[in-house]
C-alpha cells in the first residue's frame, strides 16, 4: 500500500531532475550560506576554516545527503513513514524512525524563528527601497545607502527594529504567509514552481553583486583571505565549527531531504544529484564570502565582528559605495530569496507527515503548521523587547544566557539535528538493507563500499563529536 506522500509523489512530484535539484539546493541554501557561512569564515581566520569546511562537506556532508535521498525514495512517504517502511523491509524494529521524528520536530521548530530571522531581512528590504527609489526619485540613484544617515544611525537601525514588537511580529508574519501559500499550493504548483523561478534569480543576484564587489572593493585580499590557510588558527574549536557548518548548511536532519527523496522519480540518479546539490550549496557558501569581504575590507570593516556582519556592517559600507542604494536593496532580496526556498522545505517536512498521519488536505496541513510554527515565532520575537529577560532553559549552562530564539537554535543545532543524524548514519550504515540501499544510490562496485564506509564508520563519529562538543564545549578547551 503507497502511502498519502507516494501517492502525491506519484501525482504531482518533482516533473524533472532538474527541478529536483532546484528545490533540493533551495532547501539547503539559506541564511546559513549567505550569513553563518562569511559570519563563521571571517571569526575563524579565514582560510583555514575553509578548508576544513570543504573537506567536510565532502567526506561528511554529501554521504548523509545521499542517506537521506535513499531513505526518502525508498520509503515514499514522510520522514517517519519512510524510515518504517525502510526499516520493515530490512526487517528492523520500526523504533528507528524515531530519527524521522525528531527530524520533523526539529525542522517545525527551526522554522518558527527562522521566519523571524528572515523578517529582519523584509524589514531591510523595506528600508534599502525606500532609500533607492527616494534617491531615484530625486535623480540620484547612484548615491549610497542611506548616505543622509551617520554611521550610528545605519547601525542602529536593526536596535530599533527589535525595539518594536508590533514590526517584528509583522514583518514575521509576512514571510510566513509567503512560506504557507507555496506548500499549501503542492510539491508541483508550489514548491517546484518557486524553486524553479526564485533560484534561478538567486544565483544571477549572487554572480551579479560578487561582480560588483570585485570591481568596487577589495577582492584581492578577499580571495586571499578566504584560500590561503592560516595554519596557526586551525584550533580545535575552529575544525568543530567548520563540522558542523558543513552539516547545517546542507539542511540535512530537518525532515527536507527524505521528503523530498520521496517525490523523486526512480529514474533518477541519485549519487550524481547530491553530488550536484552539495557541489552547488557549497559554490554558493564560497560565492556569499566573494561577495561579502570585498566589500567589508574595502571600507575598513572587522571580517570578524559576527552576526552583526550582514545587518549591521554593510548597510554601513553600502552607505559609501557607488550605486550603493541600489547594491544594498538587491543584496537584501537576494537573502531573501535564499531564506524563502530553505523555509518552504522546513514546512513541507511536518505538512508531509501531518498528510499521511492524519489524512488532512494538503492547504490544511500547511496553515495549520505554519500558524503553529508563527506563534511560537511571536514568542522568539518578544524576547529580543518585552520577553527579554526570559531565559527558558537558564538551569542548563550552556543556554542560561540565551535568549528566547537562541534557545530554540540552541535546542535544535546542538541536540536534535545531531541526534537525529547520527541515528540515520548508524540507520543507513548498519541498519537497513544492503542491496535495498545500493539500488536505490545508483552506486556500486568500489563508490558503493566507499560511501558505506563513510556512512557507517567517519559519518557516525563525526556527527557524534558535533553533538559532544555542542553540549560540552568546555571540552574544547
Amino acid at each position: 500500500m503507497v502511502a498519502t506522500a507516494s501517492a502525491q509523489a506519484g501525482e504531482q512530484g518533482w516533473s524533472s531532475r532538474t527541478a529536483f535539484i532546484l528545490a533540493a539546493v533551495g532547501a539547503a541554501v539559506g541564511l546559513g550560506n549567505i550569513w553563518r557561512f562569511p559570519t563563521l569564515a571571517g571569526e575563524n581566520g579565514g582560510g583555514a576554516f575553509v578548508l576544513v569546511y570543504l573537506v567536510c562537506v565532502l567526506l561528511i556532508g554529501l554521504p548523509l545527503m545521499l542517506s537521506e535521498f535513499v531513505v526518502g525514495r525508498a520509503g515514499q512517504s514522510d520522514a517517519i513513514g519512510s524510515v518504517q517502511r525502510v526499516a520493515d523491509e530490512s526487517r528492523v524494529s520500526r523504533r528507528w524512525s524515531i530519527f524521522g521524528g525528531i527530524e520533523i520536530l526539529a525542522g517545525f521548530l527551526i522554522l518558527s524563528f527562522y521566519s523571524v530571522v528572515a523578517g529582519w531581512v523584509l524589514y531591510y528590504i523595506w528600508l534599502s527601497g525606500g532609500d533607492f527609489f527616494g534617491n531615484l526619485f530625486a535623480g540620484e540613484a547612484l548615491r549610497g545607502a542611506f548616505s543622509d544617515l551617520g554611521q550610528d544611525a545605519v547601525s542602529g537601525m536593526m536596535g530599533d527594529l527589535f525595539a518594536s514588537p508590533g514590526r517584528l511580529i509583522l514583518v514575521h508574519a509576512l514571510f510566513m504567509t509567503a512560506t504557507i501559500a507555496i506548500v499549501a499550493s503542492g510539491v508541483h504548483d508550489g514548491i517546484e514552481k518557486a524553486a524553479t523561478w526564485l533560484m534561478p534569480a538567486f544565483f544571477f543576484l549572487l554572480l551579479g553583486i560578487t561582480i560588483y564587489g570585485a570591481f568596487t572593493g577589495d577582492f584581492g585580499r578577499a580571495v586571499t583571505f578566504m584560500f590561503t590557510p592560516d595554519f596557526s588558527k586551525l584550533t580545535a574549536p575552529v575544525m568543530n565549527e567548520a563540522l558542523g557548518q558543513a552539516f547545517f548548511s546542507l539542511s540535512l536532519a530537518s525532515g527536507a531531504l527524505i521528503t523530498y527523496g520521496a517525490y523523486v522519480a526512480r529514474d533518477v540518479n541519485l549519487a550524481p544529484t547530491a553530488a550536484t546539490i552539495s557541489l552547488a550549496d557549497t559554490a554558493v557558501a564560497l560565492i556569499a564570502g566573494l561577495m561579502i569581504f570585498p566589500i567589508v575590507f574595502a571600507v575598513g570593516l572587522d571580517p570578524s565582528v559576527g552576526p552583526a556582519l550582514i545587518f549591521q556592517s554593510l548597510p554601513v559600507a553600502f552607505q559609501t559605495m557607488p550605486g550603493g542604494s541600489l547594491i544594498g536593496l538587491l543584496f537584501f532580496v537576494l537573502i531573501f530569496f535564499a531564506a524563502l526556498t530553505s523555509s518552504i522545505s522546513l514546512l513541507e517536512g511536518p505538512t508531509a507527515w501531518a498528510i499521511d498521519r492524519f489524512g488532512l488536505r494538503r492547504p490544511a496541513a500547511a496553515v495549520m503548521l505554519g500558524l503553529g510554527a508563527f506563534v511560537i515565532g511571536i514568542a522568539c520575537a518578544l524576547g529580543y523587547n518585552v520577553w527579554a529577560d526570559v531565559r527558558p532553559l537558564g538551569f542548563w549552562d550552556i543556554f542560561a544566557d540565551a535568549d528566547i530564539l537562541d534557545t530554540i537554535d540552541g535546542f535544535t543545532g546542538k541536540l536534535m539535528l545531531p541526534l537525529a543524524g547520527l541515528l540515520m548514519s548508524i540507520f543507513v550504515g548498519w541498519k537497513a538493507d544492503r542491496r535495498l540501499v545500493e539500488v536505490q544510490t545508483g552506486l556500486s562496485g568500489g563508490l558503493f563500499v566507499l560511501w558505506r564506509f563513510l556512512v557507517a564508520w567517519l559519518c557516525p563519529i563525526a556527527v557524534a563529536l558535533i553533538l559532544l562538543f555542542g553540549l560540552f564545549p568546555q571540552l574544547l578547551g
